[in-house]
């Protein structure tokens, strides 16, 4: 007689000892590679989109209203804000995906360990859902900006006021780097593990939500930072590349927090100067 032992289910040993499936490394690159494809794709219409719409109008209070905040004859409102959003998506995805990557391939290597099927479409479900809370906080900006500049076309004394507003927005978003909830946000972006854990299973739905779960974490984090490239210029390729870089470095570096704090008080100090310098103009 064989006194081999059974497991409960009947199952030979070898299957009790077989360890989880991990994702190849193949797999991990192939990842990386279409994300380095999608990055330059963005990058490249970025950097269209920037020279197409380069110039602007000098308008009262001594600053120039940029291109794309107008509605050109023959343009609707809706078809205006839908090339903003467009545009605005290709920069967004060549601003945040180098720093979201590390969050996508946590998620496929924790949905390979419980044995999930169709990676690439759970990751890419995960990153429409962060880059759609992206593409909404764009729609948002383009409404706020449309309405500033429309009514600064129609009314010289708010045309004039706007630089003392972009002073303040400055001010604003500085500030906010220096909250307890910049901190918390940024602690989650710099660790979504717990989020990731939690969010497991459910489909594509369920990597549809985890994107906008830590999409909408993402924006509350970085709203200050996208608030400062907006009223700077919002298709300013060195402000963007500068905002771009601070981002990057709230996420990975290990003093991220530091990094924080000193873009707030340089935020703060530029609007202080950028008010000052409009008070005495006046």
């Amino acid at each position: 007689m064989s006194t081999a032992p059974a497991n409960s289910a009947g199952s030979p040993p070898s299957a009790v000892l077989s360890p989880p499936p991990v994702p190849s490394r193949a797999s991990e690159r192939a990842t990386c590679v279409a994300a380095l494809a999608i990055f330059a794709l963005a990058a490249s219409l970025t950097i269209y989109f920037t020279r197409s719409m380069s110039g602007g109008m000098p308008m009262p209070g001594n600053w120039t209203m940029e291109m794309m905040w107008m509605v050109m004859p023959g343009q609707t409102w809706i078809r205006a804000a839908l090339t903003f959003s467009g545009m605005w998506l290709a920069m967004m995805v060549a601003m945040m995906l180098p720093s979201a990557l590390p969050m996508l391939l946590l998620y496929r290597r924790a949905a390979a360990f419980r044995g999930a099927s169709r990676l690439s479409a759970l990751t890419f479900a995960i990153g429409t859902g962060y880059f759609l809370v992206w593409t909404l906080f764009g729609v948002l900006a383009y409404g706020a900006g449309e309405t500033v500049t429309r009514t600064a076309m129609i009314w010289p004394a708010w045309s004039s006021a706007v630089p003392l507003a972009t002073a303040a927005a400055l001010v604003l978003a500085g500030i906010y780097q220096l909250t307890p909830w910049k901190s918390t946000c940024l602690k989650h972006c710099r660790d979504p593990l717990l989020l990731v854990a939690h969010h497991l299973g459910g489909g594509w739905l369920g990597a549809l939500r985890l994107g906008i779960h830590h999409g909408a974490f993402c924006a509350a984090c970085c709203w200050g930072l996208m608030l400062i490239q907006l009223v700077l210029g919002v298709m300013n390729l060195p402000v963007m590349a500068a905002v771009a870089l601070v981002i990057a470095l709230e996420k990975v570096l290990a003093k991220g927090a530091l990094v924080a704090r000193i873009t707030g008080y340089a935020s703060v100090l530029g609007g202080v100067a950028l008010a000052t310098k409009s008070l005495m103009n006046h």
